[in-house]
């Protein structure tokens, strides 16, 4: 027989994260458990990672909506686990509308996750590839944070000393010139073969300045740059990504469109040259499968971030990914970000992720007094 639990964690940030949306001290993720009454040790576990003032399901009911799920798993455990289908690289929940998780994407990668963990109960390797067997790594970009300019430019020198050849940039915190000085300043050190620059303005660049800064932007030779003015503005998205000398890529324009109509009505009508995608903000594993069909349907290019998720999340992510075989640089890493994250065998060696199988998970954290918090 098999229980369901949610439990609340409060992740802390080594240093303060600073985005266009303000600054990150503290990250609230739950996590969905599945465990063999009669075999304690035999658990899934998965992420659910929403973020405040960002995902479509940052709701009031958001606990509401977690308990109820895992009631309606208690209820009838064997339904849920024969719907529940490990096929591949794929975790299959044919009947997870039953659960009403559409519009609930953070919680439908938590339950996506804990069901393939649970399945395959094999020291947390949700599905079997080079990656999961620390044969092969996964090529990421460096992230660098926003602040003032001595603290980028630190964090800049760090991810170039430790081998990355991608870096990403996240600008908005402090005035243009001075981002745009800073990327000039690694230009004139670094050519485009030593070094992939990627900006994410998250939606901070008012429409009026827009293109011109994508045109100043485009002497620096910038592999791209996701969501340069705010969400919601098709019209003129879809004016800038035809104008642009600058290639443009989606992100918080993607949250919540999670119906197959709507994905394509949008694809259709910006026609962006990327996707950035994060299961827990688009839709989920099954949903972000969707949303690459149908870009690459129409020839656009893609890959794969995390969202700030502690190592349970991030873990479930770059399996998922290793198995999609996408050649560009993907965004996961940012497990390292906190102070009590959950020991896993990820691990960083130059600019790949790894995950060494001579690591184990430990997941004390999460236990006080021999009990689930």
């Amino acid at each position: 027989m098999i229980n369901a639990k949610a439990i609340q964690y409060l992740l802390h940030f080594y240093r303060p994260a600073g985005t266009s949306r303000g600054t990150y001290l503290t990250r609230k993720s739950w996590f969905i458990i599945l465990t063999d009454t009669e075999n304690p040790e035999h658990f899934g576990i998965g992420e659910c990672a929403p973020l405040p003032g960002l995902s479509c399901d940052d709701r009031p009911d958001y606990e509401e909506k977690l308990a109820n799920l895992c009631n309606q798993i208690n209820r009838n455990p064997e339904i849920f686990l024969t719907s529940a289908i490990l096929s591949g690289n794929k975790i299959n929940i044919p009947d997870y509308e039953t659960f009403n998780l559409t519009d609930f994407p953070s919680i439908l990668t938590g339950l996506e996750t804990a069901s393939a963990d649970f399945l395959n109960a094999k020291n947390h390797e949700l599905f079997s590839t080079p990656f999961t067997r620390g044969e092969k790594g996964i090529p990421i970009n460096g992230l660098i944070w926003m602040g003032k300019p001595d603290y980028m430019q630190e964090q800049i020198q760090q991810k170039l000393a430790a081998g990355f050849h991608c870096i990403k940039l996240k600008i908005g915190a402090i005035d243009f010139e001075t981002e745009f000085n800073l990327l000039k300043s690694i230009r004139k050190h670094y050519s485009s073969s030593d070094i992939q620059l990627r900006i994410d303005a998250n939606g901070g660049f008012p429409p009026v300045q827009a293109m011109d800064r994508l045109k100043q932007l485009s002497e620096l030779d910038i592999h791209s740059i996701e969501q340069p003015i705010k969400a919601g503005q098709w019209e003129e998205m879809a004016r800038l990504t035809s104008q642009s000398p600058l290639p443009i890529g989606l992100d918080e324009e993607l949250i919540g469109w999670n119906h197959r109509a709507d994905k394509i009505r949008l694809l259709e009508t910006i026609h962006p040259k990327y996707l950035i995608l994060k299961p827990s903000l688009h839709g989920g594993f099954s949903g972000c499968e969707e949303w690459i069909k149908l870009a690459e349907e129409r020839n656009i290019q893609w890959w794969v971030t995390s969202a700030l998720e502690s190592n349970v999340g991030l873990n479930a992510i770059a399996q998922w990914t290793a198995g999609l075989n996408n050649p560009l640089h993907q965004g996961l890493g940012t497990g390292l970000l906190f102070s009590n994250n959950i020991n896993s065998p990820l691990e960083i060696r130059g600019q790949e992720l790894f995950s060494n199988p001579a690591l184990k998970w430990d997941f004390n954290s999460l236990y006080h007094d021999g009990k689930l918090l």
